[in-house]
């Protein structure tokens, strides 16, 4: 029966239409509009991930105009709220910096959930394209400025956002990596209070995503060793000094970094990440069927895959466990692991598998009624980062509070 129910699946997921030359994944299994505006509706009443920075009242305007899963309807719509706020901010910039600034901040919000999860489809892309350009308008009139860093690689090159503190010393440096469907733009924001505390703060995003010159494989942590060479030439900022951290896919990578690149990290923040049984089939295949996400959980999990049907992801993701390359019984910088016990997402056991393999020094922060990232409806994302995160990056680092 399963058998069977998955080559259904695999036959519902062909429609044209991806980003990357790529065949879609129509949103199965999805929520339907009516339940997906409810979640994105509450989620913004009480400014929650992935909805931080919308206006609730816009939300609501926005929503209405949306009746149906077209992600080219979706785009649309959240492009034209946005460009409201991207054409405010261009009639600001003369007299009014201040309010340019924080409209094309609000623009970017707005784009940027037209692309979310991921670009798949023409509006979907063109909203993503306009949340760049409204991000870098913002970045370059933010307060600190939001240097846009591109380092040549293997015929592309690496795309991040370096913020550093107003401090004339060398500052040691938060690498942050983003995950399927958070990336580095909302990374810079997340880590602000960082940077307020003596921390540059590099974001990325992770291959197979945003700007990212790579897809999801064995090896593509390369591109990170390329940013960490880049810091280290650096002479305004302390590139002997760096903690890499990830959130959810994105801590997949920290934690491949910190294997491949242990000698010049002072240690790896591990969140919530695929290690092991998350990438079995029997474990990935069942997630497909549930609803807990907010939409599009497969469309986004192929996405940066590279794969055009389940039936291909599930031959695919076996190749990425980091106990059968061996790498978790290799040296590594301290980690500091986190997530919920009840992460319907990323299997614990892959948190406790981590935590048991090698010689490594681990601490852990668990939350017994957590799911992904260990959210609950007391604590969401950013609670974590600045009470449990944060704290121990600043350890780390050296960096007194």
């Amino acid at each position: 029966m399963r058998k069977c129910m998955r080559w259904a699946i695999t036959a519902a997921l062909l429609v044209l239409g991806a980003s990357n030359g790529l065949w879609a994944a129509e949103p199965y299994p999805t929520k339907t509009i009516e339940e997906i505006k409810v979640e994105v509706q509450s989620r913004a009443d009480r400014n929650l991930y992935p909805l931080y920075g919308l206006d609730a009242a816009v939300v609501r305007e926005t929503l209405a105009r949306i009746h149906s899963t077209d992600p080219d309807e979706w785009g649309r719509e959240w492009m034209r709220a946005g460009d409201v706020y991207f054409a405010r901010a261009k009639a600001e910039e003369a007299a009014k910096p201040a309010a340019a600034r924080e409209d094309y901040l609000a623009a970017y919000h707005y784009y940027a959930f037209g692309r979310w999860p991921v670009p798949t489809s023409a509006k979907k892309r063109e909203a993503y394209t306009k949340a760049l350009a409204a991000f870098a308008s913002y970045a370059e009139r933010a307060e600190p400025r939001i240097e846009i860093v591109r380092v040549p690689f293997e015929g592309s090159e690496v795309v991040g956002y370096l913020v550093k503190p107003r401090t004339a010393v060398k500052a040691p440096v938060l690498m942050s990596i983003s995950g399927v469907d958070y990336w580095k733009e909302d990374l810079t924001l997340a880590n602000l209070p960082l940077v307020r505390q003596g921390v540059a703060v590099l974001a990325l995003d992770m291959p197979g995503t945003g700007q990212a010159p790579v897809k999801v494989a064995r090896g593509s942590e390369r591109m990170y060793s390329a940013m960490l060479d880049e810091l280290q030439k650096r002479s305004d900022v302390d590139g002997s000094r760096v903690v890499v951290a990830g959130a959810s896919w994105g801590s997949y990578w920290s934690a491949r970094v910190a294997y491949r690149d242990q000698a010049r990290l002072k240690g790896a923040v591990v969140h919530s990440a695929p290690v092991h049984n998350y990438f079995q089939r029997s474990w990935i295949e069942p997630s497909m069927y549930d609803k807990g996400y907010m939409f599009d959980y497969v469309p986004s999990r192929l996405y940066i895959l590279g794969k055009a049907t389940v039936e291909e992801a599930l031959e695919y993701l076996p190749t990425l466990s980091l106990v059968t390359e061996g790498l978790v019984k290799q040296p590594a910088p301290p980690m500091l692991l986190l997530g919920g016990v009840k992460d319907p997402q990323t299997p614990y056991s892959d948190l406790v598998l981590l935590l048991e393999s090698g010689s490594t020094p681990k601490e852990a922060w668990v939350s017994p009624a957590g799911g992904h990232m260990g959210r609950t409806r007391e604590m969401d994302d950013k609670d974590i980062f600045e009470q449990v995160s944060f704290p121990w990056i600043l350890r780390q680092l050296g960096v007194q509070k």
